[in-house]
């Protein structure tokens, strides 16, 4: 016996497709924009240029790394002066957890990328 899906139900099935599909465009061009900004915003060197960057390491890839970081988001923003401190340090950390990257402090080329590319949202507490 066949079963029958009342009109009811055939609306509240379409609304929720058309729901998730909504969600998904939305975060998509969220995504889109946020890299668009940060290469607008952040112009200290070439997207190309990622030398890898650890603690005390200064120059304008270090000031490109704390302006991402800084459209990237958390409170308070980092001073963008291309000295790889302490506070670089923590902010490069967290926004490596964000996305399960492994947290060890040095901007290399995957952290470049989510740099560049960021996730929509971070569960983990802000250390600043």
């Amino acid at each position: 016996m066949p079963i029958r899906i009342g009109v009811p139900d055939m609306i509240r099935r379409k609304c929720a497709t058309l729901g998730t599909a909504l969600l998904t465009a939305g975060a998509l061009a969220t995504t889109t924009h946020d890299a668009a900004a940060a290469e607008e915003t952040c112009s200290y060197t070439s997207s190309t240029d990622r030398p890898a960057l650890t603690y005390m390491n200064t120059g304008p890839s270090v000031k490109q790394a704390q302006c991402l970081s800084n459209v990237w988001g958390g409170v308070p923003k980092l001073a963008v002066d291309g000295v790889f401190d302490s506070a670089t340090s923590k902010k490069i950390i967290w926004i490596q957890g964000c996305h399960g990257l492994d947290r060890t402090g040095v901007v290399e080329e995957n952290t470049w990328q989510v740099l560049y590319h960021p996730a929509l949202d971070c569960y983990d507490p802000y250390p600043g």
